[in-house]
């Protein structure tokens, strides 16, 4: 009896994080109901900070977001070992410092302010409600892909970083030497080299004489190429992205279409279908089969 109610926890547990998880499943593009009621929580949790005063009205919105928060928390503890796929026990202690549990955490933090009625606290509060926003990122198809883009290309990015840093360390070095009546200290020819790099320049501080002109074009040069750098890499991150999930997509159709060869039930509109989508012209039947069952 003990083992049938044990599976029967392990199956409600699994169904609950496949429900509560939206980056499980490949068809990532549509959510669920649940992603739909914290959606609309994350963006009501939100509206408080609209506001400069807080009325009984805001206080009790706040609560109920907050005690859906704690809600989702909760079944995201309880459902932690099938997202790390760990020993249960390590999986359970590893969850609460992960990034995105932190954030949970802390942007409930904010319905608690009836601990403290000091303004520092409530000031602070009103900041960690600000992290809801972050929530969303949760369930946004295309955060998820600029992540993915930044994990697959952070040696690349991180080499431009490096590179950058060294550019505002150069330039910073030689304009605190050249400039010093510009520059009173390594701080501001710092602070002048960055707004250099990004190509801002608010005109607060500027090299008076030749030799620092000259050096602030050359800085100028360096710094428009310095930021188109990380702007191509990711470019094609996010194109070799897209073309991965257009080629899972195909993958998908292939095994629907497979599927119903094996099954009996083909209808020839599903060959015409995959046909016209994916542009099938030279080889036809040839292509289609070799596709279906090229790993038999």
């Amino acid at each position: 009896m003990k083992i049938n109610t044990s599976s029967k926890i392990h199956i409600v547990r699994e169904n609950i994080f496949y429900a509560i998880e939206p980056t499980v499943t490949d068809n990532t593009s549509k959510l669920n109901l649940y992603d739909w009621i914290m959606l609309i929580s994350i963006i009501t949790g939100i509206v408080p900070l609209a506001f400069k005063y807080s009325t009984p009205g805001l206080s009790i919105l706040d609560k109920v977001v907050a005690g859906i928060f704690i809600f989702d928390y909760v079944l995201r503890f309880c459902t932690a070992d099938f997202k790390f796929n760990d020993f249960r026990p390590i999986s359970f202690a590893k969850y609460p410092f992960t990034i995105g549990a932190i954030i949970d955490l802390v942007s409930i933090l904010p319905a608690f302010t009836i601990l403290s009625n000091t303004s520092t606290l409530i000031r602070i509060f009103r900041f960690a409600r600000l992290l809801r926003i972050f929530r969303i990122f949760r369930y946004s198809r295309t955060i998820r892909l600029v992540k993915n883009v930044l994990k697959s290309q952070k040696g690349a990015l991180a080499s431009v970083f490096t590179l950058a840093v060294a550019y505002i360390l150069i330039s910073a070095t030689l304009m605190f030497n050249m400039e010093p009546d510009s520059f009173g200290d390594f701080f501001d020819a710092a602070y002048w080299s960055c707004l250099t790099l990004t190509t801002v320049g608010y005109g607060d501080i500027y090299p008076v004489t030749d030799l620092g002109r000259f050096i602030a074009m050359i800085s100028s040069f360096f710094g428009i190429a310095m930021v188109a750098m990380p702007s191509g890499i990711i470019t094609a991150g996010i194109m070799t992205e897209l073309n991965k999930d257009k080629g899972n997509e195909e993958e998908d159709e292939f095994e629907k279409l497979k599927e119903s060869l094996l099954n009996g039930t083909y209808h020839a509109e599903e060959y015409q279908e995959v046909h016209e989508k994916y542009k099938i012209k030279k080889n036809g039947w040839g292509y289609i089969f070799h596709k279906l069952f090229s790993r038999y």
